[in-house]
């Protein structure tokens, strides 16, 4: 009785779609690697890591700071730097455009959040990529605040971490921003000469130019299960060579294995993890608290 059907249809996804609407949105996450419907307010919980499978979801910024420091104590510096458009850069959208967007729906300045705070009572500069601004692409603003952030570890004598998420320079200013690959390299030596541990955390993603600078030059090197490192992308690299590549490659598992990085730490282990670390490295060149 087709008839009959054709009339009942539109009535079951009428109801249907009125309890669909009525789901808050946001309210349901799916995990990329497992599958698995989380509640966003459990994945919250569980610092944005699927219970189910341990797969770990990108973190805002303000999510990492809140992870990483005692609360209260995070003391943002050089916040008020922001981008201008130098070379008047313009290609489907103007970049003071994509630059406007971009801080209205991060809520930040610019792809870098640095600053002074302490960790379980320990002080330290702490430097975290914001990937949903544009790309956590590094231009002169970032390069800066990387460059700030160095500085100021140095004249106070307190280790200093970065928390990498990038895709690398920011094209739309050009050699201005990969000018900032040889300014904050330049830095590391610094710090390095002075005996303050720099310790550089890559998360997924990590890649362009921030891989090779700062990023791959930290006395200690740390990585996120599964991040994805490395200068140009697997896709890039298989059609530039035209081989297909090993699986797992440029994954935090395969860096570890062949030597790229010191230690692979879940993001539950991490603020224990960087605290030991910078006592270890820092007690007797830092200024810490007795």
């Amino acid at each position: 009785m087709s008839w009959f059907d054709d009339l009942k249809t539109p009535r079951i996804r009428a109801q249907v779609s009125q309890r669909t609407s009525k789901v808050p949105e946001g309210m349901w996450v799916k995990c990329t690697q497992c599958g698995e419907i989380l509640q966003s307010k459990v994945l919250k919980d569980h610092h944005q890591v699927c219970p189910e499978c341990s797969y770990h979801f990108r973190m805002t910024a303000t999510e990492r700071i809140a992870l990483l420091t005692d609360e209260g104590s995070f003391d943002e510096f050089a916040e008020d730097l922001v981008s201008t458009d130098p070379l008047e850069f313009d290609d489907i959208k103007p970049y003071k455009d994509r630059l406007r967007s971009a801080a209205s729906s991060t809520g930040v300045r610019d792809a870098f959040v640095a600053g002074k705070a302490k960790l379980q009572g320990l002080p330290y500069c702490l430097g975290v990529f914001e990937f949903k601004f544009m790309g956590g692409s590094m231009g002169v603003v970032v390069g800066e605040k990387v460059a700030r952030l160095f500085e100021t570890a140095l004249k106070e004598r307190i280790p200093a971490v970065i928390i990498s998420s990038s895709g690398g320079a920011r094209m739309q200013e050009g050699i201005l921003s990969l000018m900032q690959m040889a300014k904050t390299t330049a830095i590391t030596s610094q710090l390095r000469a002075e005996g303050i541990p720099y310790i550089s955390v890559l998360t997924d993603p990590t890649t362009g130019g921030v891989a090779a600078s700062f990023a791959m030059l930290g006395d200690i090197i740390l990585a996120e299960p599964a991040a994805l490192i490395g200068f140009a992308g697997p896709r890039v690299i298989e059609q530039t060579i035209r081989q297909s590549l090993p699986k797992g490659f440029q994954r935090s598992e395969f860096l570890l294995e062949h030597g790229f990085v010191d230690r692979i730490v879940p993001r539950k282990d991490l603020a224990g993890e960087l605290r030991r670390l910078m006592w270890c490295l820092g007690r007797q060149t830092c200024r810490f608290p007795i």
